[in-house]
């Protein structure tokens, strides 16, 4: 079909259109959707209007920041009218998130100009830049940071793989720099101050990845500036922007470069658009602080970004209807498993035998039904911080599941299942955890609740050989007793659940006992067995209580 059919017949495929309300400009794309999640491009525009210009100095957007967007959005209505498009998407970022008066500015283009603007808040929005990256960039096997700068903010995610294991947000904008340090950074007292100022923020948002991280991968017009005026000064100025590639020198170097030159100078740099010569300076330097901070040499230029990811998911939404572009939930959760490189059966078996233990416990504790769900979820998650490193795997489990975005999960039981698996090992949880500060009271008790269970269920298994069939729950409050069922005298087993029970006995305020269903029948354990401390611990006191009567000389 060619290009002029397209325009005559815009029933043919769907037409979508969207739009990026920044700090700094305001985006328009224009797109054709294809089969696979591709689309065609079809148009684009791009206004500045500075909507982040007095965020810093006084929390609001000014009044002439939201008449030029407003009519920057007028015209970008009349060109999404042209196409015929059928569906549309519009997000506002930080400037509109943050202002007092975002609110306001919101319902003045849904009544003036019939378009409904969704404020979306700063994980969203690196989501949206990483779905950008992830289609785009082979990251199979790579670690990687990815920076997304804007005009009022930085958005930061680091990956193994296609898999995010953090999300940050900083207030690392280069037009709010520029309006807290002014735009003449030539000067020393300017400059180093608004350095050391981001370097304190990256230190406070952010932490260092487990793993060293391969490459930095940078989205938003620094990055693409960076690369323009870079590949100018080498004569490649012919070349698109794209997957260019840099060092921290090369950054550092420009920097210097820059800062020599007296504004009015800098106009004159090839590869530098004249709207960005008082905010270029601030946001090369965000980019040499996550250089610093991440302890990343090189770097490449992602010629995309938010507007781009927001396209992508609308694409995936229209087409989602095929069972391969949306695979149901337990699917899901098997993919992510198996991409991080759980051992599928352990995890299955583990998950199978904490929803036995919690059914049992419903007997006679009031838990809530649909938490034997999200503990299934986190059994068969639990380990899939393996991906990044063994040790402290359970904390990395938290970030990748939090981050994992599965489908059928609203973001507090996602929150929920996270912490469930960062506890299913090491300590128990605490109020200093801020993963667990977060949470309200009763989601907290959920979480010691579940994560006792999960730890008594994973020592079950301990042997990763699926010794133990299943188990039943009976007893009382204050008397939980366990009756394993196996072939054989599941010997370590038992020792290991029995190791693990400290939270459990703890939040459920009981005793736990572990009991051989072959032994409970009448049939005894082989005399090696039972002579050792594994058989002391099956019907023995739990901890707290071997404690006591030691303390008491019995």
């Amino acid at each position: 079909m060619s290009e002029q059919q397209t325009y005559l017949a815009p029933d043919v495929v769907p037409r979508l259109a969207a739009i990026d309300v920044g700090s700094n400009s305001i985006r328009l794309v224009v797109a054709e959707a294809q089969a696979g999640g591709r689309y065609r491009i079809l148009d684009e525009e791009r206004e500045t209007t500075r909507l982040g210009r007095s965020l810093a100095a006084n929390g609001d957007l000014d009044e002439k920041s939201i008449e030029d967007s407003l009519t920057a959005l007028r015209r970008f209505k009349s060109i999404i009218t042209g196409f015929g498009v059928e569906g549309i998407r519009a997000i506002a970022t930080c400037a509109v998130r943050e202002a007092t008066n975002g609110v306001a500015f919101c319902q003045r283009v849904q009544d003036e100009l019939g378009l409904e603007i969704e404020v979306i808040d700063a994980d969203m929005e690196a989501h949206l830049a990483f779905q950008s990256v992830r289609r785009r960039f082979d990251l199979v096997g790579k670690n990687t940071v990815l920076a997304d700068i804007g005009g009022g903010s930085t958005e930061i995610v680091l990956a193994n793989g296609e898999l995010i294991e953090a999300v940050y947000a900083t207030q690392l904008g280069a037009v709010r720099l520029a309006e807290k340090f002014g735009d003449d950074l030539t000067l020393d007292e300017k400059f180093l101050p608004m350095k050391r100022w981001i370097d304190r923020e990256l230190r406070k948002t952010t932490e260092k990845p487990a793993a060293p991280l391969h490459l930095l991968i940078g989205s938003g017009g620094t990055f693409t500036s960076l690369a323009s005026m870079l590949m100018a000064g080498r004569g490649l100025s012919r070349l698109p922007a794209a997957g260019y590639r840099a060092t921290r020198a090369d950054v550092c170097h420009l920097i210097d470069r820059l800062r020599k030159m007296k504004p009015e100078e800098r106009k004159a740099t090839p590869g530098l658009n004249a709207d960005r010569i008082d905010i270029i300076i601030p946001g090369l330097a965000v980019i040499d602080g996550l250089m610093r901070r991440f302890r990343v040499n090189t770097l490449q230029v992602h010629a995309y970004g938010v507007r781009d990811g927001l396209l992508l998911t609308m694409i995936d939404q229209l087409q989602g209807t095929s069972a391969i572009a949306s695979p149901n939930q337990d699917e899901q959760i098997d993919r992510f498993a198996e991409a991080c490189g759980v051992n599928m059966v352990h995890s299955r078996h583990v998950a199978k035998l904490a929803v036995e233990i919690y059914a049992g416990l419903r007997e006679f504790y009031e838990l809530p039904a649909g938490d034997g769900r999200l503990l299934e979820t986190a059994a068969r998650l639990q380990d899939v911080g393996y991906l990044i490193n063994y040790e402290g795997h359970h904390k990395h489990s938290y970030h990748l599941i939090l981050h994992s975005r599965l489908e059928g999960f609203r973001p507090e039981e996602l929150e929920i299942i996270a912490n469930v698996a960062r506890y299913h090992r090491g300590s128990a949880p605490k109020k200093k955890h801020e993963n667990f500060s977060e949470l309200n009271e009763a989601d907290r008790l959920r979480v010691r609740q579940l994560a006792g269970v999960l730890r008594v269920a994973g020592g079950l298994d301990r042997s990763h050989n699926q010794t133990i069939r299943d188990v039943k729950v009976n007893g009382a409050p204050g008397q939980v007793v366990l009756t394993v069922s196996a072939d054989e005298y599941p010997e370590v087993d038992i020792w290991s659940c029995r190791r693990r029970a400290e939270l459990f006995e703890e939040v459920f305020e009981a005793q736990l006992s572990v009991q051989w269903a072959g032994h409970a029948n009448g049939a005894l354990p082989s005399a090696t067995a039972a002579d050792g401390p594994a058989a002391q611990l099956e019907s023995g006191p739990a901890p707290k209580v071997q404690q006591a009567l030691k303390a008491s000389g019995k």
